[in-house]
């Protein structure tokens, strides 16, 4: 399963963990797949719990209603210490965490360095279904959506201007590709929403 990913790149994958699943990119160098964590539930849970599956979907709404913390029918499965969503392929194993400083226009903040050598492969299939150019857009308006939040609340005036304009340019060009999902019409919905109370 793991020479499936092509060292150096990274892939948007789901990241299982006690109670928890989240979208996060993943890179390999050689057997064990890197991955970063600002925050949130998984962080927390792999610091008590460092056990942890990386699964593979072509379902970008799976993907993005996940990173935006909106409900999906999943079927989970458990096989102690491991926790992974039934029919999806993937890997789990345990994870090495260091914690370091990060920065960038957002500001400052401390980041979950994650290392994830598989103990074993989860098996499971995709649909045939391809990616199109409208998913690619949907997984970036996604990205910048959870950004903006940041810097909203962070006060970043002209970071989150420039998250919202990238936001807006990437809705238009998803609609222009055939893009219909009611979760772009929403997560517009929340840009302007997020950039209307934190002027």
């Amino acid at each position: 399963m793991l020479e499936l990913f092509n060292e150096g790149q990274v892939y948007e994958v789901l990241l299982v963990t006690h109670s928890n699943a989240t979208p996060v990119g993943v890179v390999r160098k050689g057997g064990i797949l890197n991955f970063k964590l600002f925050g949130g539930r998984s962080a927390e849970e792999l610091k008590t719990h460092p056990y942890a599956s990386i699964q593979v979907t072509n379902d970008v709404e799976l993907l993005v209603k996940l990173g935006l913390n909106i409900p999906v029918e999943v079927e989970f499965m458990d096989r102690k210490p491991y926790r992974w969503i039934k029919g999806l392929p993937g890997v789990y194993g345990e994870v090495t965490l260091v914690e370091e400083i990060h920065e960038d226009e957002l500001g400052k903040t401390t980041v979950l360095r994650c290392f994830l050598r598989p103990d074993g492969v989860i098996e499971g299939s995709l649909p045939p279904r391809p990616i199109s150019r409208a998913d690619y857009l949907l997984l970036e308006m996604a990205v910048d959506l959870t950004r903006l939040f940041v810097a909203t609340r962070s006060l970043k005036v002209e970071a989150a201007r420039k998250l919202y304009e990238r936001i807006w340019l990437n809705y238009h060009m998803y609609k222009r590709f055939g893009g219909n999902s009611e979760i772009a019409e929403k997560m517009m919905g929340w840009a302007v929403s997020s950039l209307r109370w934190n002027p």
